[in-house]
C-alpha cells in the first residue's frame, strides 16, 4: 500500500509545550522588522492535539553558514518561517531533510554532506525533537513523550546519529533504529509531496513533460515503489522457478543413486577368506622386519671399531703439532730478547744525538748572524760611497749656479713656497681625518662580515635540523598506515623481498628484522631509554648463517641501493631464549631492560643479549635516583643504567643523550606528529628572524661600503693634489738661490762621510775574521753529528733484520697454530662422530628390542623366513586393494546398510522440497494476481481522487481545468482556465502567467496531500511567483486544509511578512532575523504569532 492509515486518538491528550501566541503590532515603516514593537499578550486557546511524529523544535549549530540557529519550537498545526533571504530559512529545510534520513542529492543544495559545514568549522550539529504520543507512539517505554534526533556531519562528510529520550538518555546510535521510526511515523523526506523544496517546485513550474508530471504523482503516492516490488517479487519468482527446474534434475540423479544402493543392499557376500590370508602376512611382515633390523646393525658395529682405532691416530697428530707450537713460540721469545736488546741500545745513544744536533744547530745560527753582520758592513760602506759621491756632485753644482739668479726672483719663490707649505699641512690634516674614517668604515665592515659568516654557520645548523624534521615528519606519517616505515620508506618493500626469497627456497633461515620492530614496550615511559640503549641494533637484521647473510646483503643491495643500509648480525637461531639467571641483574624495584620488554620471538631476545647484554642494564627513570643506585654500592650483575632521559650512568661517570624523544618505540604517533609540527613551526619562525637579521647585516655592509669607496676616492684624490703639489715645491727648493746653502756645512759633512768609510771598512774585517771562525766550529760540530747519527743507523738497521725474523717466526707460530687448531677440531669431529655413531647404534637395539616384543606380541612363535620385507610387503597391499575392490564392489554389512538408508533420505528430502517449491509457485501467482488488481483499482482510485481535489481547489479561484491519466504511456496532462465559459481561452500550464501558475501548482499539491499520508508537510517559498490576489487565496485554501487536519502539522517557509494572517490558536509564526551581512557571526530571534 502506498501509505499507512494513521488516526488521532479521540481523546485529547495535554500536550508537553503550551502554545505561546503573540500579537504583532507594526509601527510605521514595515520595512525593517528590526525597529518593530511587539508585545506578547498572554491567552487562554482551546489546546490542539497533533499525531505522533511531527516536529517539535529544530536547533542546527556551524550548519551551512550560520553558527547558530534556534532552537525553534514549531505548534502542533501551522507554522511559517518567516524571513529574508539568507536568514536561514532554507537550512531549517536542508537540516530538517538531511537529519531525516534524506540524502544530499535530495535538498538541492550540495552534492556531498561535508559541504554542509560552514566554512572554518569541523562538524556541524542539528538536533530534531519529534512528538512521540498516541497510539502510534514508537517504544514509548523506551523513549518517552518525545524523540530527539541529534545528527552530527564532520568536515570529512561522516554522518553520525544519537536517538536520546525526551529526558536527554541515549538510547541508540544505530541509523538502522532511525528508519524505523521513520517508517513507523510514515516520514518521507525524499516524498515532494511531504517536503517540497524550491528547486523541486520551480522544475515542476517549468516542467514541460507529461511524462515528468506522472513520475511526480506517482512518486509522491509510492505507487511506483509498489511497482518496483511488484518487478522484484516476479524476478524472484522466475529464478525460482528455474532452481526448480534445476532440482528436478538432481531428484532424477538421487533415484539413480538410490537404486543403485538398494541392488548393493540385496547382494552382500563375505571376504573372511582374504581377510585371514592378509592376517597371516602381516605376521609373517612382522619378524621378516627384525631380521632385516639385524643385519642394518652389523655395519654399524663394524664401522665403531674402525673409529675406535682411529682415534690414536688423530691425538698423535695433534701432540705433534703441539710440540711444534711450543718449539715456535721459544724461538718467537728468543728473538723478541734480542730484538728488546738492540733497541735499548738505540735508545741510549738517542739523547747524545739529540745534544750533538742542537749544538750543530746552535753553531749554525752564529755563522748566520755573522754572515748577517758581514753583508750588513758591506751594504753600509756602498751607502756611504754613494752619498760621498753624490755630496761632491752637489757642491760642484752649487759652486757653478752662484751668479745665475737675482734677489727679487728669490723673494717670490720663497712666498710662494711657505704658501703651499701651508697648503700640505691642510692637506695633511684632511687626509689623516679621511684614513682614519676608512679605517672605521672598513672595521664596520669586517665586523659586519664576521656576524653574517656567525649567522649563515647557524642558519646551515638551523637548516639542516629542519631537514632532518622533515624527513622524521614523513616517515612518522607514513607509519601511520605502515608501523614499517619507522625505520625506514624501504623496509615494507625490504621485507617483502626477504618473504620472497625465502618462499623460493633462497634462505635456510629466514631473517629477523628490524629488531626494533620485533620488540615492544611494557612501559611507554622508558621508549626513550630503550631506544638510547638499543640504538642503531633497532635497525639490524640478525641471520642464523653466512649463507643467509651473504643473501640478504645481495637483496639489501637492490631494494635500497642509495641509502644506508641495516646492520646484520650473524648468530646461530636457538628455539629457546638463553638461561641468563646467573648473569642477569635482579632489582626489587627497578627493572632491567630485558624484563621491560616484550619479545615473543627467542631469536630476537637472544640476539640482544648476545650483542648488548640487555640482561645486566637496568632503567631507572630518575637521574639522581640512577645515580644514587649505580654510583653507590651497584647491584650485582650489574654493568650501567639508563634514565627516562637516555642518561646513561656507569659506576664512575656518566654521558647525557643528545636524543630528546623516541623516533622508532614511541607508542602515540599522532602526538610524535603534532610535536614535530610545533618544532618546525618554531625553527622555521626562528629561520625567518635569521632572514630579517641577514637582510639587515646586508643593507649595513653595502651602507658601509658605500660609504669606504666614497672615503677612499675623496682620500686618493686629496693624496694626488697633495703629491702634486709637493713636486712643485720640490721644483722650487731645487731652483733656490745657492748663496742660501752654507757651502762650508756640505764640506764638513763630506769629510764625515769620508771619516765613516775607513772606520766601517775596519769593522768589516773584523766581521770576516768572526765569521770564518763560527764556520769552522759549525763544520767540528756536524761533522761529529754525522759520525753519531750513522752509529744509530747501524744499530737501527740491524734490529730491522732482527724485526724481520721475528716476523717471520711469529707467522710460524701463527701456521702451527692454525694446523694444531684444525687437528684439535677434526679430533673433536672425530669424537663427536663416535658419540653419533654410538647412539644411533643404542637406538637402533631399542628400536630392535622393539620390534621383537612388537612381533611376539604379532606372532609368539618366531618364523624362519626367506622372503624379504618388500616382498610381504607388495603382497599385502596387492591383497589390500584386491579386498578394497571388493568391498567397494560389494561393500560391508554396516556400510551398505548405511548408504542405502541415506540414499533414501535424501531422495525423500528432495522430493518433498520440490513439492514444497511448487505449492509456493502456485500460491505465489495467486497472490501476485489479487495484488496487481489491487495495484490497478488503487491507482485508478487515487488518480480519481486527485482529479476531483485538484478540481475543487481550482473552483475556488474561479479557475476551471482538467487531470488527464493515462496509466499506459504513463503520462499526466494538466490543462487550467483561467476563465470560465468561453472565456477560458488557455489550456496549458505554460502558457499561464508565474502567479497563477504558482496557483495551479499549489492546488495540485493540495490534490495530493488529500490523497496521501504524512505527519508533518513542508512547503519552502510556495508563493514567490505569487501576485497578491493569488497568494491570498492560496494562503486561505492551504489554511483551510490546514483546519480540517489538527493531527497534520504544515510547515511553510516564505519571505513575505504574513502580517494579514488571521488569529488563530493553530497557526504559529517564526521570524527570522536579516542576515548581519560582513560578520561571520549570526543570530536569530524567534516570535510565535498566534
Amino acid at each position: 500500500m502506498p501509505k499507512r492509515k494513521r488516526k488521532s486518538s479521540p481523546v485529547r491528550e495535554e500536550p508537553s509545550t503550551p502554545v505561546v501566541t503573540a500579537v504583532e503590532r507594526d509601527d510605521e515603516d514595515e520595512s525593517d522588522w528590526d525597529q518593530e514593537d511587539h508585545q506578547p499578550k498572554k491567552q487562554c486557546l482551546s489546546e490542539v492535539v497533533s499525531d505522533a511524529g511531527i516536529v517539535e523544535s529544530i536547533t542546527l549549530k556551524n550548519f551551512m553558514c550560520h553558527s547558530h540557529l534556534g532552537p525553534f519550537t514549531f505548534g502542533p498545526n501551522v507554522n511559517f518561517i518567516v524571513g529574508n533571504n539568507g536568514s536561514g530559512k532554507s537550512a531549517v529545510l536542508t537540516a530538517l531533510i538531511v537529519t531525516l534520513g534524506g540524502n544530499a542529492h535530495a535538498t538541492n543544495r550540495g552534492l556531498s554532506l561535508k559541504g554542509f559545514v560552514k566554512e572554518g568549522e569541523s562538524s556541524a550539529n542539528v538536533s530534531i525533537t519529534l512528538r512521540n504520543k498516541g497510539r502510534d507512539a514508537y517504544k514509548p517505554e523506551v523513549f518517552g513523550p518525545a524523540i530527539i534526533v541529534d545528527l552530527k556531519i564532520t568536515r570529512e562528510g561522516l554522518r553520525t546519529y544519537k536517538l536520546r529520550s525526551l529526558s536527554g538518555q541515549m538510547v541508540s546510535t544505530k541509523k538502522e533504529e532511525l528508519l524505523s521510526i521513520l517508517d513507523n511515523f510514515n516520514i518521507q523526506v525524499n516524498n515532494p509531496v511531504s517536503v517540497l523544496t524550491q528547486e523541486m517546485s520551480k522544475y515542476f513550474l517549468h516542467s514541460k513533460g507529461e511524462g515528468d508530471k506522472y513520475k511526480f504523482f506517482m512518486k509522491s503516492t509510492q505507487l511506483d515503489q509498489m511497482r518496483e516490488d511488484f518487478v522484484h517479487i516476479k524476478t524472484t519468482k522466475q529464478s525460482t522457478e528455474n532452481k526448480i527446474e534445476q532440482q528436478a534434475q538432481c531428484l532424477k540423479d538421487l533415484k539413480r543413486k538410490y537404486r543403485e544402493k538398494e541392488d548393493r543392499f540385496k547382494n552382500l557376500s563375505s571376504l573372511d577368506e582374504m581377510e585371514t590370508k592378509l592376517e597371516e602376512l602381516q605376521k609373517q611382515m612382522a619378524w621378516s622386519l627384525v631380521l632385516e633390523m639385524e643385519n642394518d646393525l652389523k655395519p654399524l658395529q663394524e664401522k665403531l671399531q674402525s673409529d675406535r682405532r682411529s682415534t690414536e691416530k688423530y691425538d698423535a697428530k695433534v701432540e705433534e703439532w703441539k710440540n711444534k707450537v711450543q718449539e715456535a713460540e721459544g724461538k718467537y721469545r728468543q728473538i723478541e730478547e734480542q730484538l728488546e736488546g738492540v733497541t735499548q741500545q738505540v735508545q741510549e745513544l738517542q739523547p747524545k744525538c739529540a745534544q750533538l744536533k742542537a749544538e750543530a744547530q746552535k753553531k749554525n745560527a752564529l755563522v748566520n748572524s755573522s754572515e748577517v753582520t758581514v753583508h750588513r758592513c758591506r751594504a753600509h760602506l756602498r751607502d756611504l760611497e754613494k752619498d760621498k759621491v753624490q755630496l761632491s756632485s752637489r757642491i760642484k753644482d752649487l759652486k757653478l749656479s752662484i751668479s745665475q739668479t737675482s734677489g727679487a726672483e728669490s723673494q717670490a719663490r720663497t712666498e710662494r713656497m711657505e704658501q703651499m707649505q701651508a697648503e700640505l699641512e691642510n692637506l695633511t690634516h684632511q687626509i689623516s681625518a679621511l684614513g682614519q674614517q676608512v679605517d672605521q668604515y672598513r672595521h664596520a665592515c669586517s665586523r659586519a662580515t664576521e656576524e653574517q659568516g656567525k649567522m649563515k654557520r647557524e642558519q646551515d645548523v638551523l637548516q639542516r635540523s629542519i631537514d632532518a624534521n622533515r624527513r622524521n615528519l614523513q616517515t612518522m606519517e607514513s607509519s601511520r598506515s605502515n608501523r614499517l616505515r619507522r625505520f625506514g620508506e624501504h623496509m615494507p618493500a625490504l621485507l617483502h623481498a626477504i618473504d620472497e626469497a625465502h618462499r623460493r627456497g633462497q634462505l635456510k633461515h629466514k631473517p629477523r628484522g628490524p629488531l626494533g620492530h620485533l620488540i615492544s614496550l611494557k612501559d611507554p615511559e622508558l621508549a626513550l631509554a630503550v631506544e638510547v640503549c638499543l640504538k642503531g641494533q633497532l635497525q639490524a637484521f640478525t641471520c642464523d648463517n653466512h649463507d643467509d647473510e651473504k643473501v640478504l646483503q645481495g637483496i639489501m643491495s637492490n631494494v635500497c641501493p642509495k641509502v644506508r643500509r641495516p646492520a646484520i648480525i650473524t648468530s646461530s637461531f636457538l628455539p629457546h631464549v638463553h638461561d641468563t639467571r646467573s648473569r642477569a641483574v635482579n632489582h626489587p624495584q627497578y627493572p632491567s631492560v630485558l624484563q621491560s620488554l616484550e619479545i615473543e620471538d627467542p631469536v630476537v631476545a637472544n640476539c640482544l643479549i648476545d650483542q648488548r647484554g640487555i640482561e645486566s642494564i637496568l632503567l631507572i627513570k630518575n637521574q639522581t635516583e640512577a645515580r644514587r643506585v649505580i654510583q653507590g654500592s651497584p647491584p650485582r650483575n650489574c654493568t650501567q643504567a639508563f634514565s627516562k632521559d637516555g642518561d646513561q650512568i656507569f659506576n664512575n661517570r656518566s654521558y647525557s643523550s643528545d636524543q630528546y624523544r623516541a623516533n622508532y618505540l614511541s607508542g602515540d604517533v599522532e602526538e610524535e606528529i603534532r610535536h614535530l609540527h610545533r618544532e618546525m613551526e618554531n625553527q622555521k619562525a626562528q629561520a625567518a628572524r635569521f632572514q630579517q637579521q641577514m637582510r639587515k647585516l646586508d643593507d649595513d655592509v653595502k651602507q658601509n661600503e658605500g660609504l669606504l669607496r666614497r672615503a677612499q676616492m675623496d682620500e686618493r684624490t686629496i693624496k694626488n693634489k697633495s703629491t702634486k703639489m709637493q713636486l712643485e715645491l720640490s721644483e722650487l727648493q731645487n731652483v733656490e738661490e745657492p748663496q742660501c746653502e752654507d757651502l762650508s756645512t756640505l764640506e764638513e759633512e763630506l769629510q764625515e762621510i769620508v771619516s765613516k768609510i775607513s772606520s766601517k771598512h775596519a769593522e768589516c774585517d773584523v766581521a770576516q775574521a768572526q765569521m770564518a771562525d763560527c764556520k769552522a766550529a759549525y763544520e767540528k760540530a756536524e761533522h761529529e753529528y754525522k759520525q753519531h747519527k750513522e752509529q744509530i743507523f747501524t744499530f737501527t738497521e740491524d734490529a730491522e733484520h732482527v724485526k724481520d725474523e721475528l716476523s717471520k717466526t711469529d707467522q710460524e707460530v701463527v701456521r702451527c697454530k692454525h694446523h694444531k687448531k684444525h687437528y684439535d677440531e677434526k679430533r673433536s669431529a672425530h669424537l663427536r662422530s663416535i658419540q653419533e655413531l654410538e647412539g644411533r647404534l643404542k637406538s637402533k637395539e631399542n628400536e630392535l628390542q622393539t620390534s621383537v616384543a612388537k612381533a611376539t606380541r604379532i606372532c609368539s612363535q618366531r618364523k624362519d623366513l626367506r622372503r624379504t620385507p618388500r616382498s610381504l610387503d607388495n603382497e599385502i597391499n596387492r591383497l589390500k586393494v584386491k579386498i578394497a575392490t571388493e568391498q567397494e564392489q560389494q561393500g560391508n554389512s554396516e556400510e551398505v546398510v548405511r548408504q542405502y538408508q541415506e540414499a533414501l533420505q535424501n531422495y525423500k528430502n528432495m522430493a518433498l522440497q520440490m513439492k514444497n517449491l511448487q505449492s509456493f509457485i502456485k500460491c505465489l501467482d495467486s497472490v501476485l494476481n489479487q495484488r496487481l488488481c489491487v495495484y490497478t483499482n488503487l491507482r485508478r482510485f487515487l488518480s480519481a481522487r486527485c482529479k476531483y481535489y485538484f478540481d475543487s481547489t481550482l473552483a475556488q479561484r474561479g479557475y476551471t481545468g482538467s487531470m488527464n491519466f493515462d496509466h499506459t504511456s504513463e503520462t499526466l496532462s494538466i490543462s487550467v482556465h483561467p476563465g470560465q465559459g468561453d472565456s477560458a481561452d488557455l489550456s496549458d500550464m505554460r502558457c499561464l502567467s508565474g502567479g497563477e501558475r504558482s496557483f495551479s501548482t499549489v492546488c495540485f499539491v493540495l490534490s495530493l496531500w488529500a490523497i496521501t499520508e504524512a505527519p508533518f508537510r513542508c512547503l519552502d517559498e510556495f508563493d514567490v511567483f505569487m501576485d497578491m490576489v493569488n497568494r491570498r487565496i492560496s494562503m486561505d485554501m492551504m489554511l483551510k486544509v490546514a483546519s480540517g487536519q489538527r493531527n497534520r502539522q504544515f510547515i511553510f517557509l516564505t519571505p513575505q511578512s504574513m502580517s494579514s494572517l488571521p488569529q488563530s490558536p493553530s497557526i504559529s509564526i517564526l521570524r527570522l532575523k536579516d542576515p548581519e551581512r560582513g560578520n561571520d557571526e549570526q543570530t536569530n530571534s524567534e516570535d510565535e504569532d498566534q
